[in-house]
């Protein structure tokens, strides 16, 4: 799309069209798995159309996951380290899972990005995601130091929110076929909070 002048209403209209179409494509088939054509037809529009604005798949899954990385990064940035270390990383946890609840979606779009190897964001992991965890794994160790919590090894605790919380989301199909019509959800928040209490307890 010619970026020397503000988009109309229009093309603001049908960019948001393309990308909520590609994300229910991607997050469904993946990248390797999805098509232009699919998006177009998702989104309504032709794909000479859909090529104005993106030229390509690649820049259309590019402009989903820069969006998506910070969505996926503002939870952990309101860890705060003034704050009670239980209520802040239980906090922390619950955010993490509305988020399952809320974007399975983008979580499948990120799951997926990254089963590939993440090739269109590993400069942003490297970089972006594992300054703000080692940020955020020195006010944990602060906090073990202090007796405020077990000690216990901070980066493997963030792997562990993260594979637990985002499950909700990535497997969600697994997870209602066993729960059948009981909403996850409802009996995730108190398990997993249950669980984080006894393991950080000092």
């Amino acid at each position: 799309m010619p970026k020397d002048r503000a988009p109309t209403r229009i093309q603001k209209k049908n960019r948001a069209a393309i990308l909520e179409a590609a994300l229910n494509v991607f997050s469904a088939h993946g990248f390797r798995g999805a098509t232009v054509d699919q998006i177009a037809a998702e989104a309504g529009l032709s794909k000479p159309n859909l090529l104005y604005y993106f030229p390509s798949k690649e820049a259309i899954h590019t402009a989903l996951l820069s969006g998506l990385l910070e969505t996926w990064l503002a939870p952990l940035h309101e860890l705060d380290k003034n704050g009670d270390p239980m209520t802040e990383i239980l906090s922390y946890i619950h955010r993490k899972l509305q988020m399952s609840r809320e974007l399975p979606r983008e979580s499948r779009l990120f799951a997926n990005e990254l089963v590939q190897g993440a090739p269109r964001i590993h400069d942003a992991l490297s970089n972006d995601l594992k300054a703000l965890v080692d940020e955020k794994t020195a006010i944990l160790t602060t906090w073990m130091d202090q007796g405020k919590i077990a000690r216990v090894h901070p980066y493997h605790l963030f792997f562990s929110i993260w594979a637990l919380t985002q499950h909700y989301a990535d497997f969600d199909v697994q997870v209602r076929a066993i729960l059948s019509e009981e909403d996850p959800f409802e009996g995730a928040g108190p398990f997993i909070d249950m669980l984080y209490r006894k393991l950080l307890s000092p």
